[in-house]
């Protein structure tokens, strides 16, 4: 019989929140071991409906409470996270992959603790390929991402830059680079570029663009890989949640995914 896998969620927003629900809910194999939030009160006003209503703790006893820690936290916070759960040699799934890129020492850490390093994929679909590509040689990786403006309107470099979406009419680049710079520039919404380099060609390697564009209703990548193994070209639309607009929908449900494969007697993909 398969041990439950307790799990931990750091954060409530527009990732945390509907995976805790979803583990509320019932899934086999699996128990919300408890949360963490910024502000506590709230954060357990929010969980008061459950059906089992988690304890709210800070990120320490999180980490102590649970075998698998799922990072949904504004980036600040990551570090401290991020280097709790590597030193229990426990499992973390992470979202801000912009902030995982500058912290890689942390994989060396999980070497050392046996911890693990999970990166949900959110966005993006073709992972399977990508990494597989990997493993022979992939000669370039590109990736266009466009935003409707409300979703870049507290990016970094645009707040930064003093770049007013407010009202634009055409589609506005806001960067052309390498997914390395962009993940500076943009740490809260070029997660997913993040995950793409990690999977293929890393940040330095892999090209970026990211627009602001009236036009769009979605958040949209293409993506181009070609390598000696295999081309492909892939469009992602994704949906915005109500809650962030720099947040696709599928973002939640693919750590829902991530989590389910840990204890499903089958799963598919690589």
């Amino acid at each position: 019989m398969t041990n439950t896998i307790n799990v931990g969620i750091g954060g409530l927003g527009a990732i945390g929140m509907p995976v805790a629900r979803w583990l509320d809910a019932g899934v086999a194999g699996l128990s919300l071991a408890g949360v963490s939030a910024g502000n506590k009160e709230r954060a357990a006003e929010r969980v008061s409906n459950f059906v089992s209503p988690p304890p709210v703790l800070d990120l320490p006893k999180l980490v102590s409470a649970s075998d698998v820690l799922v990072e949904a936290l504004p980036p600040q916070h990551f570090g401290e996270l991020a280097d709790l759960t590597m030193a229990a040699g426990k499992k973390l799934i992470v979202l801000t992959l912009t902030s995982l890129l500058p912290r890689l020492d942390l994989v060396d850490k999980a070497t050392e603790t046996g911890g693990q390093i999970i990166a949900a994929t959110g966005a993006l679909v073709g992972f399977d390929a990508v990494r597989a590509a990997a493993k022979g040689e992939i000669y370039s990786v590109t990736m266009k991402t466009r935003k409707p403006p409300e979703g870049l309107k507290k990016a970094t470099f645009v707040v930064e830059q003093g770049i007013n979406l407010d009202g634009l009419k055409e589609p506005l680049r806001l960067y052309s680079g390498s997914v390395r710079d962009a993940a500076a520039k943009f740490p809260a919404n070029v997660n997913v570029s993040v995950a793409l380099a990690l999977a293929g060609i890393g940040p330095d390697k892999t090209e970026y663009e990211i627009w602001a564009d009236p036009a769009m209703t979605r958040n949209t990548h293409e993506i181009s890989v070609d390598a000696d193994s295999t081309r492909f070209d892939m469009t992602i639309a994704g949906i915005p949640t109500e809650e962030n607009p720099a947040t696709g929908k599928l973002t939640p449900l693919s750590v829902m995914a991530t989590l389910e494969r840990l204890v499903a007697p089958l799963t598919v993909g690589t």
